[in-house]
């Protein structure tokens, strides 16, 4: 191999070259050339310029929006951004990078190269309208345009498959300051509807009517109908109804958006919150009949009416609208007619059948010499909820033994307590029967009201219809305990 005087020559310049390069590298001179060659650039070519506002004209979300924010966070060249964020994520040891007010990333997409600028908008009364600007040249744009947001929109569906979690959002006073009126919080609660201690063929039904509603969406359109659909889950405190409700978004894979009425001012703000919900959601009103039994709510029937059927509730699509109450009895009938109830579910106080689900899931007991006297204290009458049952278990969890004698302690105190109060008359349904569960034909529409297998027996029922007491809404597990031990001795 020969090497030429030029060769030789040449070496030196190239040493020179890459010791420049580093120097450059290792310093703010470079960052200041690329700021100013783009500089130039820019002033070569003409933009068009396309801006996303995080809110339309009626305050309601823009999709689009939130998708290219989700985008733009997880693209690497945030890092590369003039200022950008850092946030702890939902998961362990997660940090996010996200992109800060009024300032810039650059995305290359078929070697096209895109700004993306985050401007700071108006306030709207509490709310700031804030934007996402795109700059791309004009001369490209026919040829990028599309494709790139098609990418973007597939991209954020790639994102939201592999991080699909279930979130809570919480409605704010409508007097502090936030970029909306919604709050949120991953879902970690790790009820599942094969948890959920219910009568199996009422789950089986609901379960059905869930999926049905998922692919009904052309259904509901040939119809002329907004897909959605509205549930009713009453029965006394403690009988399962909050837990339900997450168990059926996790079943769907639909957001909780739970909404407080003590923080909502008026009927327009109620309108105003419902407008900011999304899509495939589960909205949550709880212990409606207590709110609606004030003397003074700042919500008027007619504003819950409207939040329920109205012309803005059929504004969202592919929703359930979730009421829960303790009783339908103080209620006034408008609300729960057919159209703004779709499915009414009874939670009853437990039997010996949800008992023994409970001793199956919290003691790991299928059967024990005590099961026949817990049954024969549920057919005295004597009943208490599943949440109350469900501590006894968990308290006593070391043992089986402990627990089943403290649940009929509990039992024998409530029947007692039921006794000596006064005695009421039997207490029949809207229609004029006892608890039934009827089908509706292929709409789904059932469970108009649900007791489960505690009414199949005769005698069973002939002890239901007799008149509950005050029950005691707590009890103390140090006296049950002392009650056992005297029983024992």
């Amino acid at each position: 191999m020969v090497i030429t005087i030029s060769q030789i020559m040449l070496f030196p310049t190239i040493i020179i070259l890459f010791l420049l390069v580093r120097f450059l590298m290792k310093t703010s001179l470079l960052y200041v050339i690329k700021k100013w060659w783009r500089f130039l650039e820019d002033k070569c070519y003409v933009y068009q310029y396309y801006k996303v506002p995080k809110f339309n004209s009626n305050m309601q979300e823009n999709q689009l929006y939130r998708k290219i924010q989700v985008y733009l966070n997880s693209l690497p060249c945030v890092e590369d951004s003039d200022f950008t964020n850092l946030f702890s994520g939902d998961k362990p040891n997660e940090i996010n990078l996200l992109l800060d007010s009024n300032h810039s990333v650059i995305d290359v997409f078929l070697s096209a190269r895109l700004i993306w600028v985050h401007e700071n908008g108006e306030k709207n009364g509490n709310t700031s309208n804030n934007s996402l600007v795109l700059k791309i040249k004009k001369i490209e744009k026919r040829r990028i345009l599309r494709p790139y947001l098609q990418h973007i929109l597939t991209t954020y569906d790639e994102i939201e498959a592999r991080n699909k979690e279930v979130r809570l959002f919480m409605n704010v006073d409508d007097d502090q300051e936030n970029n909306g009126r919604w709050r949120s919080i991953p879902l970690s609660h790790p009820t599942s509807m094969d948890t959920v201690v219910m009568d199996v063929d009422l789950k089986n039904k609901i379960k059905s009517d869930l999926e049905a509603f998922l692919k009904a969406k052309q259904y509901y359109h040939r119809l002329g109908r907004v897909w959605k659909r509205s549930y009713l889950l009453y029965g006394q405190c403690g009988t399962g109804k909050s837990t339900f409700i997450v168990a059926m978004a996790k079943f769907l894979g639909y957001d909780i958006y739970d909404v407080d009425l003590s923080k909502v001012s008026d009927d327009s703000d109620l309108k105003m919150i419902l407008m900011q919900i999304t899509k495939k959601s589960v909205v949550v009103v709880e212990d409606l009949d207590r709110y609606m039994a004030q003397k003074s709510t700042a919500v008027s029937l007619s504003g819950i009416l409207n939040f329920m059927d109205g012309i803005l509730s059929c504004c969202g699509e592919e929703r359930l609208m979730v009421f829960t109450m303790n009783g339908k009895d103080r209620v006034d009938p408008t609300v729960l007619r057919p159209g703004r109830i779709d499915v009414h579910i009874h939670f009853p106080l437990c039997d010996f059948n949800a008992f023994k689900t409970l001793a199956s899931s919290h003691l790991g007991l299928r059967d024990h010499k005590l099961f026949p006297q817990v049954e024969e204290m549920f057919q005295t009458g004597a009943s208490l909820s599943p949440a109350e049952i469900g501590e006894i278990m968990i308290s006593n969890r070391g043992s089986p033994s402990r627990a089943l004698k403290t649940v009929i302690t509990a039992l024998q105190l409530e029947g007692e307590a039921r006794k000596a109060s006064k005695i009421r008359g039997p207490r029949l349904s809207d229609n004029g029967s006892v608890r039934v569960v009827e089908e509706c034909g292929e709409s789904g529409v059932f469970c108009r009201e649900s007791g489960g297998s505690r009414f199949r027996d005769i005698g069973k029922l002939v002890s239901l219809l007799r008149a509950k007491s005050t029950r005691k809404e707590s009890f103390d597990l140090d006296f049950l305990e002392k009650e056992n031990l005297r029983h024992e001795s």
